[in-house]
C-alpha cells in the first residue's frame, strides 16, 4: 500500500469536533464546538420554508446566486462604507471554512510563508500546510492577547506572502484596535503581502470595543481578502454559507479555486438567507445586547469557580486557566471535566503553536438555561484544586 501525503502528518483531525463527540458520549453540556442551541431569526425560518417550495433545488451560479450576492453587497456596504459590486467583488463559499481555504490557495504558492497569530483557530495552520505554505507564528500575549510590534516586524522580514488576522479572535476573544490593524497594514504594504482576514464575529463585539473591517482601512482594499460567514451573525452554523470579499483581480482567481473545491453553496439556503441580510440595523444592535448579556451571565458563573480567565472583548469564547487543577495536560483536564463535571470545553493547546497547556476554551452561545446548567456544574471546580495531580499520584 503506498504512503499517504506526508503533509497530513503535521496536524490532526479537529480537536473541537473531537470534544463534541466525547461530550455526546458522556451527555455533557457542549460548550466546546461554537454553535447556538437557539433558533435563527423568525424571518430566516419563514424564508427557508418558502425557499423549499421555490425553484431553487438545482445548482446556483457557481460563485453565488445573484440575489444573494446583491443582498450581501448591500449589507457589506451598509456596515463598512465600502462600495461592493456583487458581480466583481464576491465569491460565495460553503462557510468561512471554505472561504479561508479559497483565500489561502488563491494567494499562496507552495513554499510561500504565511504569518499566523498564536493562539489561532485550528484551521489556519492546516489551511496553510494543505496549500503548501509554511506558517510563521507570532504570539499574542495573555491576558489581553496583544502582539509585540517588533516580533511581528521580524516575521514580516522573512518575506511572507500573507498574514491571517481573525478579528474578533477565535479562540481568545481579542478585538484588534484600529491602531493595531494600521500597524499590520503598514507592514503588509512595506513587504507587499496580502492580508487574509476572518471576520465571522464582526457583530459580536462588547463595549467599549469596536470592530474595524480591515479592507476598509486606507489603501488596504486591493490587498485584503475578507473571509466571512452568516453562521454566527444569524445563528445558522449548519447552513454553511460564507464568502470571500476582495478586489476584482483577486476574486477572478478565487472563483477558480472555489469552483473546483465545492462547485457552489446550497441554492435554497442562499435564497432563504437573503431575509437575514435584509434585516434592519436594529437586529445587529439587539444581537450585541443579547450576547453581552450571555457573556455577563457565563462570566458570573466562572468567577464563582475561582479559576482565572481572560474577559473576551468580542466573539463568544472565553479562555479559562485550569492550571490549578493539577493536570499534566489540558487535554487530560478537558476529558476529566467532560466525564466528572459534565461540561465540555476545548483544550487550549490546540490553538497555540507554543507548548501551552494552561487553558480550556468555553463558548457561551447558548440559551440562558443552558448556561445556568453549565455554570451550576462548573462551580464544583472551586473544590477541585490539585485533583489532576492527585489522580497521577494514585
Amino acid at each position: 500500500m503506498p504512503a499517504t501525503a506526508t503533509r497530513l502528518n503535521v496536524f490532526t483531525e479537529s480537536v473541537i469536533r473531537g470534544m463534541t463527540r466525547l461530550a455526546n458520549q458522556h451527555r455533557a453540556i457542549n460548550l466546546a464546538q461554537g454553535f447556538p442551541d437557539f433558533d435563527p431569526p423568525e424571518a430566516l425560518l419563514a424564508a427557508l420554508e418558502k425557499a423549499t417550495r421555490g425553484p431553487h433545488h438545482q445548482y446556483a451560479i457557481t460563485w453565488g446566486a445573484p440575489r444573494f450576492r446583491a443582498a450581501l453587497a448591500r449589507k457589506i456596504g451598509r456596515c463598512t462604507g465600502m462600495e461592493v459590486d456583487p458581480e466583481r467583488h464576491l465569491v460565495v463559499t460553503c462557510g468561512s471554512t471554505e472561504a479561508m481555504m479559497v483565500a489561502m490557495m488563491t494567494t499562496c504558492n507552495p513554499g510561500d510563508k504565511v504569518v499566523v497569530f498564536s493562539p489561532f483557530y485550528e484551521n489556519y495552520a492546516a489551511d496553510a500546510i494543505l496549500s503548501g505554505a509554511e506558517p510563521i507564528y507570532v504570539p499574542l500575549r495573555p491576558p489581553h492577547f496583544d502582539f509585540d510590534p517588533a516580533e511581528l516586524a521580524r516575521a514580516f522580514a522573512q518575506g511572507p506572502k500573507a498574514i491571517v488576522v481573525c478579528n474578533p479572535s477565535n479562540p481568545c476573544g481579542k478585538v484588534f484596535t484600529r491602531d493595531e490593524l494600521l500597524a499590520i497594514a503598514a507592514l503588509a504594504q512595506k513587504h507587499d503581502a496580502f492580508v487574509i482576514t476572518d471576520e465571522p464575529y464582526e457583530h459580536i463585539v462588547y463595549a467599549p470595543h469596536a470592530h474595524v473591517s480591515f479592507a476598509a482601512l486606507p489603501g488596504m482594499a486591493a490587498r485584503t481578502l475578507t473571509c466571512n460567514s452568516l453562521s454566527k451573525t444569524y445563528s445558522i452554523t449548519g447552513w454553511r454559507l460564507g464568502y470571500v470579499h476582495a478586489a476584482p483581480e483577486v476574486i477572478a482567481q478565487a472563483r477558480k479555486v472555489h469552483d473546483f473545491l465545492t462547485v457552489g453553496a446550497a441554492a435554497p439556503l442562499q435564497e432563504a438567507a437573503v431575509a437575514g441580510l435584509e434585516l434592519p440595523d436594529t437586529y445587529y444592535a439587539g444581537l450585541r445586547a443579547a450576547y453581552t448579556a450571555k457573556r455577563d451571565l457565563f462570566l458570573g458563573w466562572l468567577r464563582q469557580t475561582g479559576l482565572p480567565f481572560s474577559e473576551p472583548q468580542g466573539a463568544y469564547y472565553v479562555m479559562v486557566d485550569i492550571s490549578s487543577l493539577g493536570f499534566a495536560t489540558d487535554t487530560a483536564a478537558a476529558e476529566w471535566m467532560i466525564r466528572e463535571i459534565g461540561v465540555a470545553g476545548v483544550p487550549g493547546s490546540s490553538f497555540f503553536r507554543e507548548p501551552e497547556h494552561r487553558y480550556i476554551r468555553f463558548h457561551f452561545a447558548k440559551r440562558d438555561e443552558t448556561l445556568n446548567a453549565a455554570g451550576e456544574r462548573l462551580v464544583r471546580l472551586r473544590d477541585c484544586a490539585g485533583v489532576g495531580a492527585a489522580g497521577r499520584r494514585a
